[in-house]
């Protein structure tokens, strides 16, 4: 009889609590579609920064880029890592290539980055070790933006230049490699022909 009762005991108790636990579900669910209900109607703020395109732009482009820069082309190969005329081409090729790295107008109406800022960014990323948001002072582009540029920049000079410069050099790539360094005072071939490297 004892084993009867609890029987029906625990029967009961775990009725209770499936009833219990079903209305909660029930309960959870309509929770969670009243939030849903609630968080789609109302329009998500996005909090954005003005952080002065068009002047880090005009700084820009009158500190390397106008006619009577503030910097030589010296102190711009050694910023840069490369000559002015080269940053040039491939702000060009990769602009005409890719339309997010060229000036486009944002959803407010406002010009956006032009492509020497979103370039500017990526080569000091690339040639500093520079985080992203580093960049952000002097060329006023954002860390998402940068990452974002960079991204893009990196797949674009694979399709643009990767047949031109991104193949093993051919012979005669290194004879005219070859004939730079001699004209430079660079010794050609290091050990004589014949000799063998002892080591």
């Amino acid at each position: 009889m004892d084993s009867d009762n609890s029987d029906n005991y625990d029967q009961e108790f775990w009725e209770l609590v499936e009833e219990e636990f079903m209305d909660d579900s029930d309960e959870e669910q309509q929770l969670q579609n009243e939030r849903r209900s609630r968080s789609s109607s109302r329009p998500k703020i996005r909090t954005t920064v003005d952080r002065g395109r068009e002047e880090g732009h005009n700084r820009l482009f009158n500190d390397y880029f106008s006619e009577n820069p503030v910097y030589t082309d010296v102190q711009f190969r050694r910023r840069f890592r490369m000559h002015r005329h080269v940053f040039l081409r491939i702000v060009d090729a990769l602009g005409n290539h890719d339309e997010y790295l060229q000036m486009r107008v944002d959803a407010t109406g406002k010009m956006g980055l032009s492509p020497l800022q979103k370039c500017t960014s990526i080569i000091r990323m690339l040639a500093y070790g520079s985080p992203a948001d580093l960049v952000d002072e002097y060329v006023r582009i954002g860390e998402s933006t940068s990452i974002e540029c960079l991204e893009r920049f990196v797949k674009g000079v694979n399709v643009v230049f990767g047949a031109e410069y991104l193949r093993k050099p051919n012979n005669t790539d290194v004879e005219h490699l070859l004939q730079m360094g001699e004209s430079r005072g660079f010794p050609g071939d290091p050990i004589p022909d014949g000799e063998a490297r002892e080591r």
